[in-house]
């Protein structure tokens, strides 16, 4: 198994994704043109970032009502790096991170939760679903010293075929997700998911992955 800067690229999944509910499924209309308008293309043998199509695409639209509420969470500081160095201080801060988010909040879905399908939010009381992991380990992150704009938002299909939401962490030795459905980070190419588009890092609009294939690892039941 090929070795990473986290180390082997385990499947160890979090206390929450061994519940059954830690999953979240995105609102499938919001990302099913991104999939059909352009083919899926396998793209882990070029490089070991996500390479983006050549055009921007829109969010979806719960990401959209967040930034409407919380629009200090979704401004871009061009200023700061697109990537992150990674050294071992910033490799044991995000998986420590990582770990720690996944297993303080308790999964529950938006629909239970908000009373709606997708709504993004910070896990404030304790419980959210996928994309809730994200932002608080993204707020958590750029707590401990690292630049917001390396760390994107990001849609997945997963391994049952459902919309899912990660988060993106793009160093110099590659793109790395953030799950809340394991506790280990892979690079994007092991993780089992096809890329669909992540939050941009030159302004509000997102930018495509084109369907990028990673290669299928074993993954968490939903």
């Amino acid at each position: 198994m090929r070795q990473t800067p986290f180390g082997r690229a385990s499947t160890h999944v979090s206390f929450a994704a061994k519940l059954g509910l830690a999953a979240c499924a995105i609102a499938f209309g919001a990302i099913a043109a991104d999939v059909q308008a352009k083919p899926k293309r396998a793209l882990a043998s070029l490089s070991p970032e996500v390479a983006t199509k050549s055009y921007a695409t829109k969010p979806t639209l719960a990401w959209v009502r967040f930034c409407q509420r919380m629009p200090e969470e979704c401004t871009v500081d061009i200023s700061e790096p697109a990537t992150i160095e990674l050294t071992d201080a910033t490799r044991d801060t995000i998986v420590r991170i990582n770990r720690e988010v996944n297993h303080a909040i308790k999964p529950k879905t938006d629909k239970a939760h908000w009373g709606v399908e997708d709504r993004w939010d910070f896990a404030e009381d304790g419980y959210g679903d996928c994309e809730d992991y994200q932002l608080v380990k993204r707020r958590r992150l750029v707590e401990a010293g690292l630049p917001r704009r390396a760390m994107r938002m990001t849609v997945v299909i997963d391994e049952e075929g459902l919309g899912h939401a990660v988060m993106m962490v793009r160093t110099d030795r590659g793109d790395f997700i953030l799950d809340n459905k394991r506790d280990a980070v892979l690079p994007w190419y092991r993780t089992g998911y096809t890329f669909i588009k992540r939050e941009g890092d030159e302004g509000t609009t997102w930018a495509s992955l084109g369907g990028a294939v990673s290669s299928p690892v074993a993954t968490a039941g939903r």
